[in-house]
């Protein structure tokens, strides 16, 4: 076939697939995969050169969501072997507290305030630099954190007591709980070094296009828990001490399934010390504003804590519950979102293709509506089968189940808002701009204690007013995100928005209609073994997901339609 025939074949590809997307409500065929180039050149061997030079980010999404997926699976698994074993009071309270301080530290040390700052100088050095400089400043940032976590992790283990009075106060009314409290954040505390360094290794992973690696680690978390609780419980006393071991062999388990996964890579490299590195301080200087940020939302967590200890006991558990059921969504696709834009953005703006990088947001963002905003009004409708298939067993009882619809409920409300975050968010951190998204999480901190204060204290929501509060500040704080990028011209949405949101909202609607009339011809949830709960709970979601997604493809709508390439 001659040059003059393959230009017109490839002439007639594009406007079939114009004409498919303008279908599917995008406006425009940005969105329909791979943009091959085709014109002088034969079709097939464009195809190919197009397939080995990228990677596409919806296969990526896919795998790291599934692998995710199954770390919330097993996630459950854990939470309802401790709500069967310990049910929800002193002993769980005080857990839940020991394991979150660490958590919250995390954030900030690692996942939070080290990923925003370390992330896109690091892609700068492995597309400017080459690979030994690249190494070397790896061996130095390793080495900076291993010795502020070390010091961290001593002064917690020491200071314990101290701490939970800080974090807890309300704990310091009932001694036995106070004491118990603090052993296990002894216990729990060293956590901290294992998963940042852990989370340094994710980084690094994830810059090199190894999602898959990262997205699995949670899962031997999950796996020591479940193991800790069934089978080392009686060798421990008081028995949630096993709890509190667990984290701690968990946390090892994640550091070390990553290493041999450098060492492919080439970037498995001792921790050095260098404090006058360029490198280095430009990742200090990036961090401190980004610690800021995420400190806020952190702190935000901690007075939410504050308060749920002055409540009656089981608040701090109902809370734990139904933050662990929205993080199944949140973390399935907010974290895998973020977690993947976070080095494609990088990698685009430091190559300067300003209308790539506001083409990969609107990417995000289309998917995030697509995929989340079914997953909220599912979240609040099936409040009641999911606690009470999950959780209401042995010492876990109808009112610490109720207790929990209600906080599921009002987070169910703010579930859109902070997955949106973590596709917003990476658009600043990309290009190195942390002081706005930090402005906008301040102010955020001050309204979400506004509405702390009214929906405890004024509209008597208790333990699901702070929840409510939650979801109204992520909502805001998104809101504002949004705001920002459109007024610095960092974003610019693609055509076809408004047909794209109608079609959506059909399809919720229609997938309301049928989960609501399953629910109304099923027996009461309480009714039957777990195997029967979950089979009915298993059926309600499998209607409602192929009602949205069936109404989608009725609508018109692709798979194809949302593939985008990564720039490796």
């Amino acid at each position: 076939m001659r040059s003059a025939e393959w230009s017109q074949c490839g002439a007639e590809v594009i406007s079939f697939r114009r004409a498919t997307c303008k279908l599917a409500g995008f406006g425009s065929e940005l969105f329909c995969g791979a943009e091959y180039r085709i014109y002088g050149t034969r079709f097939g061997a464009s195809f190919g050169q197009a397939y080995n030079l990228s990677m596409n980010l919806l296969k990526s999404l896919a795998a790291v969501s599934s692998i995710t997926m199954l770390s919330r699976v097993l996630g459950f698994v854990r939470d309802t072997i401790i709500a069967r074993a310990f049910g929800a009071g002193m002993a769980t309270d005080a857990f839940f507290i020991a394991f979150k301080l660490p958590n919250l530290l995390r954030r900030i040390f690692a996942e939070g305030a080290f990923s925003q700052a370390f992330v896109p100088i690091l892609a700068e050095y492995k597309s400017q630099q080459g690979e030994e400089a690249t190494r070397t400043f790896v061996a130095y940032v390793t080495g900076l954190l291993t010795l502020a976590l070390a010091i961290v992790t001593v002064l917690g283990v020491v200071f314990a007591p101290w701490v939970i009075w800080a974090t807890a106060p309300g704990f310091a009314d009932t001694p036995e709980k106070f004491k118990l409290t603090s052993d296990l954040l002894r216990v729990t505390f060293p956590y901290i070094l294992l998963i940042s360094l852990s989370s340094l290794a994710g980084a690094i992973l994830n810059t090199w296009n190894r999602f898959s690696v990262p997205a699995f680690v949670p899962t031997l978390l999950n796996l020591a828990m479940i193991f800790f609780a069934l089978f080392l419980t009686p060798y421990f006393h008081p028995p949630v001490m096993a709890l509190g071991w667990a984290v701690l062999a968990g946390g090892l388990l994640q550091l070390l399934y990553q290493l041999p996964h450098l060492k492919k890579i080439g970037m498995l490299v001792l921790p050095r010390l260098n404090l006058r590195d360029t490198g280095v301080w430009r990742v200090m200087k990036q961090m401190l504003p980004a610690m800021l940020g995420v400190s806020v939302s952190q702190i935000s967590l901690i007075i939410n804590t504050i308060f749920a200890s002055f409540l009656v006991a089981g608040s701090v558990s109902w809370m734990y519950y139904a933050d662990r059921l929205m993080e199944l969504p949140s973390g399935v696709l907010g974290v895998a979102l973020g977690t993947i834009l976070l080095p494609i953005l990088s990698k685009t703006y430091a190559s300067r293709d300003r209308h790539e990088y506001s083409r990969i947001l609107d990417w995000g963002l289309r998917l995030c509506f697509l995929l989340v905003l079914p997953c909220t009004l599912a979240l609040g409708l099936l409040a009641e089968p999911l606690t009470v298939s999950l959780f209401q067993y042995g010492k876990f009882d109808a009112v610490d189940a109720a207790m929990t619809q209600r906080a599921l409920v009002a987070y169910s409300v703010g579930l859109l808002g902070i997955i949106v975050i973590k596709v917003l968010a990476p658009g600043f951190y990309a290009q190195q701009n942390i002081r706005t998204p930090v402005k906008i999480a301040i102010f955020t901190l001050m309204v979400t204690q506004l509405f702390n204060v009214l929906f405890v204290y004024v509209i008597h929501l208790a333990h699901a007013g702070l929840a409510l509060a939650i979801s109204v500040g992520a909502c805001l704080n998104a809101l504002l995100l949004f705001w920002q990028l459109r007024k610095q011209d960092l974003f610019q949405p693609q055509p076809g928005w408004p047909m794209f949101l109608g079609k959506l909202i059909i399809a919720v609607v229609a997938m309301s209609a049928v989960l609501l009339g399953l629910m109304h011809v099923m027996p009461a949830w309480s009714d039957g073994e777990m195997l029967q709960r979950f089979l009915r709970l298993g059926a309600l979601v499998l209607a409602g997901v192929v009602t949205y997604f069936g109404t989608l493809l009725l609508l018109g709508f692709r798979v194809r339609h949302f593939a985008r390439k990564a720039i490796l």
